[in-house]
């Protein structure tokens, strides 16, 4: 019976040299291949996000811009369709049968609802937000998406209520124009791009430092390896224990 039973399991034949370059080569070239992968989908995300954030400033730019936040609500004794009004944060449009189209800027902030008034100072906020992302990052893109969508819906609120609010004369009453649709739209946008920035970014710093060893893994396998493929030889033990 072998003195060395833990390592008489050990039969197979030493690694030669050349075995575990090879070994090593292989690890590399794997680890090399994972990171390369990595770092593609990571720019394409973060390219993603900026596409997202771009497209999201320009609808922020042109909800800002429209007038269409409310229009003429056709019901009730309310019928004349050859008319239609406008009412945005800056002017208010009277078109008639798609023929003429006047507009006019706003006299004076007092005349104002409380909802333009706010929606005006946000929505000035949110382009200026999102004009400095690419220096600033994820954040001010989640922030800018909620500067555009508080006022968004507060807009949308107030026309909701007033439509369903009986002490409102029906000449009065408005509906959702569509620069409020492409406001949330543009803050679905806006929300996304900051999200997958967020989330790309966070984890990159530990990613960056497990990059910066990428030999200590193989250099694990391969001492390990060895350490298995080794078998007792007759330098490795003293002359006393002979027989």
């Amino acid at each position: 019976k072998s003195q060395f039973p833990h390592i008489s399991t050990f039969s197979k034949k030493p690694l030669t040299v050349f075995h575990e370059k090879m070994i090593t080569r292989v690890h590399l070239i794997k680890h090399a291949a994972f990171h390369l992968t990595s770092a593609v989908m990571r720019a394409k995300l973060e390219i993603l996000a900026l596409v997202l954030g771009a497209v999201g400033l320009v609808g922020t730019i042109a909800v800002t811009s429209m007038p269409m936040w409310k229009v003429t609500a056709y019901i009730g004794s309310n019928l004349i369709v050859m008319e239609t009004l406008w009412e945005g944060l800056w002017m208010a449009c009277i078109r008639q049968a798609d023929i003429n189209m006047q507009c006019k800027v706003y006299d004076s902030l007092l005349i104002l609802p409380a909802d333009i008034q706010a929606a005006r100072g946000l929505m000035c906020a949110s382009i200026t937000l999102a004009n400095v992302i690419l220096l600033v990052g994820g954040c001010l893109f989640v922030v800018a998406s909620l500067a555009t969508l508080l006022p968004v819906s507060w807009s949308t609120h107030s026309i909701i209520r007033d439509f369903y609010n009986p002490m409102v004369m029906e000449a009065q009453k408005r509906e959702i124009g569509q620069a409020l649709y492409v406001g949330f739209a543009t803050f679905l946008l806006l929300l996304i791009a900051g999200v997958i920035l967020l989330c790309r970014y966070g984890p990159r710093h530990r990613k960056d430092e497990e990059e910066k060893k990428p030999y200590i893994t193989v250099e694990k396998d391969k001492a390990g390896m060895s350490m298995l493929g080794r078998t007792p030889s007759s330098d490795t033990y003293p002359k006393s224990q002979y027989v």
